[in-house]
């Protein structure tokens, strides 16, 4: 048998280095960020959400209103503004809102590099833990709306699947009344949509605003609910099955020609054996 030759054994070699080289170090590198800026669902769901850059000048009586009519909502706080008024940060946690992280100092990502966005996560994540004792993760949405793949792909890889959007801009921060604020909200309300607003004293009309936009989408047949409550909710296309009283998995698994498992896996679902009357559930194909 012929030995290979020494330039063979070199060239085996340096393929053998460029395999190691081009694969990340301990598997594939995490998937970018995935754009979210509405559900494709048929359930009439609107998930509200307020950005926090700066300061607070509005949280209180945004908190008020959304107390008085029982609807919860996302908060996208920055780490600058929960060091800033953490007892804000607090409140909103303390009224069973969601927060999510909006970078630390509100730079434009598509202007940093991938070292620098992974900071800027960081630091905004310790903040706002810091204040609210709750991390803001998985949910991001990037400041002033700006993102690019590579800004995706350093935010997926910094632990956040969702770069959270928007459907229905209001305009808000622009000083838009309250009235104009409703009317926009009403009027381009969809199954699904994710509703941008502010919290800060540049935005005056939208604490006004929230009480004529809940009353107007709910007597739609709306309901409001948190982007992850959103995210879960099952999309356009999918089969969905109500949960009825005597209902269990097994016997929902052999109605639909599935298991108890995919189930389980679809709905991420932390218990098997506990489901209850109404409860929505994915059924996998």
């Amino acid at each position: 048998m012929a030995k290979p030759s020494r330039l063979g054994l070199m060239s085996a070699v340096l393929s053998a280095l460029l395999v190691v080289l081009l694969v990340p170090f301990g598997g594939h590198a995490a998937s970018p960020s995935v754009v979210v800026s509405r559900v494709m669902t048929p359930a009439k769901l609107v998930a509200l959400t307020f950005d926090m850059g700066s300061d607070a000048g509005n949280v209180t009586r945004i908190l008020s209103a959304l107390s008085g009519e029982g609807v919860t909502a996302t908060f996208f706080v920055t780490g600058r503004a929960a060091q800033t008024a953490p007892a804000a940060v607090r409140s909103i946690v303390a009224g069973g809102h969601e927060i999510g992280n909006h970078s630390h100092t509100h730079r434009l990502f598509t202007e940093l590099t991938a070292a620098q966005i992974a900071t800027e996560l960081a630091q905004a994540a310790t903040a706002i833990t810091v204040a609210a004792g709750r991390a803001p993760k998985p949910l991001f949405r990037p400041p002033e709306g700006a993102y690019n793949s590579s800004v995706l792909q350093a935010v997926g890889n910094a632990g956040y699947p969702h770069t959270i959007m928007w459907t229905i801009d209001t305009a808000d921060w622009q000083g838009t009344s309250s009235t104009t604020i409703r009317d926009r909200v009403v009027s381009r309300a969809v199954p699904g949509a994710i509703v941008l607003m502010h919290v800060g004293a540049g935005a005056p009309g939208t604490p006004g605003a929230l009480p004529g936009i809940i009353s107007a989408l709910e007597s739609q047949g709306y309901r409001f609910v948190t982007v992850s409550q959103l995210l879960a909710a099952p999309t356009t296309g999918q089969t969905v099955h109500v949960v009825q009283a005597g209902d269990t998995l097994y016997r929902i698994a052999l109605r639909y020609g599935t298991s108890v498992a995919a189930i389980v896996a679809a709905n991420h679902l932390p218990n098997a054996n506990l489901i209850r009357v109404g409860q929505i559930l994915i059924i996998p194909q």
